[in-house]
């Protein structure tokens, strides 16, 4: 009889049913039953970091609940015919090994190279789970082995076409910068900001400033203006004037119906500025004052 799978509940175990030797029965809407050990990993899956420590803990929780959501599938053919290929879900998988699980719900889909990146990626992105590289790299994989556009796979993924653009060009970043980005070292802000530099010296320097004086995105993004020869914007300059001029200034605007600007100089000369923006604006002025 085949051993009861931990955490799912009688009631699931009797929807999902196997074989007693372990075959898989595909019922239940094409929720299966299948050994770990027929399963591949994708080649495709775009995530490449696996944290062993949250493994482990996802593995614990498995021990005690189960795997509550089921991995996607796709059948092999050829030599490999009876095997599974893994679509989704692979952090599920892993962690079954190391819960010492012998089989683990699935369901199959007709899939191709091309579905089984796609669907790897839009997994882990909808679940928040790739770093900005695993993104632009499995971007890269679509663009170049399936000759997809950067518009066309933002609608596959729902991005726009200028975030894969921006996304892929993370690649063009010296190893030290992109390996910053893969711990977490900088977010993807301080990476696109770096983009703007010409060389991978410059890059690289920034870089190190950001790392040990803590820099912000934004201060990042001044660090790099400065690196390139640009001067810092000088802050605007305070309106000087007084309380009282400005309530003069609104109170003329009001009954005028247009901008007005009021100066005036310590000796009590000044001057008052009236703006127009049409014909009609002005000669209605001209009969408001000239009283026509």
């Amino acid at each position: 009889m085949a051993a009861k799978r931990p955490g799912l509940g009688k009631g699931l175990d009797a929807l999902i049913p196997t074989h007693p030797e372990g075959e898989i029965l595909p019922e239940f809407g094409g929720v299966l039953e299948v050994p770990v050990t027929l399963i591949d990993a994708n080649p495709h899956q775009p995530r490449r970091g696996f944290d062993d420590e949250k493994l482990r803990e996802l593995a614990a929780s498995i021990k005690e609940h189960g795997i509550i959501q089921p991995l996607v599938l796709s059948s092999q053919e050829g030599d490999q015919k009876g095997k599974y290929a893994l679509i989704a879900g692979e952090r599920r998988l892993r962690a079954a090994h190391l819960a010492g699980l012998k089989t683990v719900p699935a369901v199959l889909r007709e899939a191709d190279s091309q579905d089984h990146l796609l669907l790897a990626l839009i997994e882990n992105v909808q679940r928040a789970d790739l770093n900005p590289l695993e993104t632009a790299s499995a971007y890269q994989s679509l663009a170049v082995e399936f000759g997809l556009s950067h518009e066309a796979i933002g609608k596959r993924v729902g991005k726009s076409r200028t975030a894969v653009s921006n996304t892929l060009r993370l690649l063009d970043l010296p190893d030290v910068v992109q390996q910053a980005v893969r711990k977490n070292q900088i977010s993807m802000g301080h990476a696109r900001a770096l983009l703007a530099l010409p060389t991978i010296k410059a890059q690289s320097a920034a870089l190190q400033s950001i790392l040990t004086q803590d820099l912000s995105v934004r201060q990042t993004e001044e660090l790099v203006n400065q690196l390139k020869g640009k001067k810092k914007k000088k802050p605007p300059k305070k309106d000087p004037k007084s309380p009282e001029i400005k309530a003069l200034e609104e109170d003329l605007q009001s009954a005028l119906g247009t901008k007005v600007r009021l100066t005036r100089s310590q000796k009590g000369s000044g001057t008052i500025t009236i703006h127009y923006y049409s014909d009609e604006e002005f000669n209605a002025l001209m009969d408001r004052f000239l009283k026509k």
